[in-house]
């Protein structure tokens, strides 16, 4: 059985920023195309962020975080990270991982980011 967990969040001020891992357990990492989505607080609904193929040679973002996000992996650590520079508030929510490319598929707990000066 897959197993995600993410990590790293935390209350940040607005311009910093934060690394968010996800480690995968129960299978192997370079087997999955994998994705980043967050769900904003009052919103049901999944942001999706971007993805990585599985090789960690392509990755995709959304226009919405583009340039401020960067998804990388680290396939013989089974991780997957998200960097995430220039903090605004507006990025507070919770972030999971997904084991597809389009944000479906097994996800972890999520962490939590909640930015406020």
């Amino acid at each position: 059985e897959v197993r995600l967990v993410e990590s790293g969040g935390g209350l940040v001020q607005p311009g910093g920023s934060l690394r968010l891992s996800c480690t995968l357990s129960g299978d192997t990492l370079s087997n999955y195309d994998m994705s980043w989505v967050r769900q904003a607080p009052g919103k049901g609904l999944d942001e999706w962020l971007g993805a990585s193929q599985r090789a960690g040679i392509r990755f995709d973002y959304a226009d919405s975080v583009k340039g401020r996000f960067t998804i990388s992996r680290d396939n013989a650590k089974n991780t997957l990270y998200l960097q995430i520079n220039s903090l605004k508030t507006e990025d507070t929510a919770v972030y999971y991982c997904t084991t597809d490319p389009n944000g479906l598929g097994t996800r972890g707990q999520g962490t939590q980011v909640t930015v406020s000066s």
